[in-house]
């Protein structure tokens, strides 16, 4: 599989000297708005786009020194944008935050004002698009999923910008999926969704994908809460299988969990010898800097970020030691 000479030079620019991508992750929108919401006891209302953005400049101020790219919304992040290190690559997300709750199936949008042409003039070097996926889910709402994404890849192709996809798996029972049942299912909706979008109709770039197995459920490792669902050698076993059908290189994704659980995750990613290309990873490495903020203002955020958020960056830098290049699993030389 080959990259235009474009896609190569804005992947050049969100790895770092290794071909590893170490990206920070700070696109968050509604769940980052109700979260500072509640820390500061207000309505989601009385958080304004003000705080959104200064918020984001914080966190790609601080971080984006130890990071070899950032991923940022056009909404409220295009200010951190011009804040960030000079190291640091872009991805911009392109779809709308959330999902459309008026009917089944977490049908995806687009950000109505945005194009994979205006990424690119507004200096990104990625177009990132997350969708709810699971191959559970009924064919009918699958295939419009599908073409969606079909429709994103052909525009990114166009641009020569490099498609970044991430898909979150769910229930589409409404079951946790943060709860033991959902765990043991979990391997096989993440295997399934990267061999579906691994397909060369998708025209995807880097595969943004879970962890495989949910780390507190494993017997053995470090955040092991009681409930077994998965042995260490089995959850080694769920990494490599899917690392297996994943023909497009493919990053981890934090998706909300502490750093403890998501350096353990890629602790176990390494043992079991994936081969991952990096992290694009957000909470994990800020999210306890919120009360902060909605404390003290954007100069306490700064503090903590300096200290604790660059602690937290690093735990998960250290982890990426046995991340290969991304250009590896395109059987391409160093570019």
């Amino acid at each position: 599989m080959s990259l235009s000479a474009g896609k190569k030079q804005h992947m050049k620019a969100l790895s770092d000297k290794r071909g590893v991508i170490a990206a920070a992750a700070m696109d968050q929108r509604g769940s980052l708005q109700k979260s500072i919401a509640a820390a500061k006891g207000v309505d989601k209302s009385a958080v304004t786009d003000e705080m959104m953005s200064e918020f984001k400049i914080a966190v790609a101020k601080v971080l984006t020194p130890h990071a070899s790219a950032i991923l940022l919304d056009p909404e409220y992040g295009l200010p951190a944008a011009k804040k960030r290190s000079k190291n640091a690559g872009l991805l911009l997300a392109y779809e709308l935050s959330g999902y459309d709750n008026t009917q089944p199936g977490r049908l995806p949008d687009l950000l109505p004002n945005v194009s994979a042409k205006r990424i690119k003039d507004w200096g990104g070097d990625a177009v990132k698009i997350l969708i709810y996926y699971t191959p559970y889910e009924d064919k009918k709402i699958n295939d419009i999923k599908h073409a969606f994404i079909e429709r994103i890849g052909a525009e990114c192709e166009t641009e020569e910008i490099p498609f970044f996809l991430e898909f979150i798996g769910y229930d589409p029972k409404g079951g946790d999926e943060k709860g033991p049942e959902f765990a043991k299912i979990k391997p096989e909706v993440v295997r399934k969704s990267m061999q579906e979008f691994s397909k060369p109709q998708y025209r995807v770039d880097v595969l943004k994908v879970e962890v495989p197995i949910n780390a507190n459920y494993v017997k053995g490792s470090s955040v092991f809460k009681g409930t077994q669902v998965h042995t260490m050698a089995q959850a080694k076993a769920h990494f490599k299988k899917c690392a297996e059908v994943a023909t497009k290189p493919f990053i981890y994704l934090s998706a909300g969990v502490s750093n403890d659980q998501f350096t353990e995750s890629l602790r176990m990613a390494a043992e079991a010898g994936t081969d991952f290309s990096g992290v694009l990873c957000g909470r994990a490495t800020w999210k306890e800097g919120i009360p902060v903020y909605a404390k003290d203002g954007p100069k306490a955020l700064e503090d903590w970020l300096s200290t604790e958020g660059v602690k937290n960056i690093n735990a998960v830098n250290a982890s990426l030691a046995a991340a290969k290049p991304w250009y590896a699993k395109l059987g391409m030389k160093k570019v």
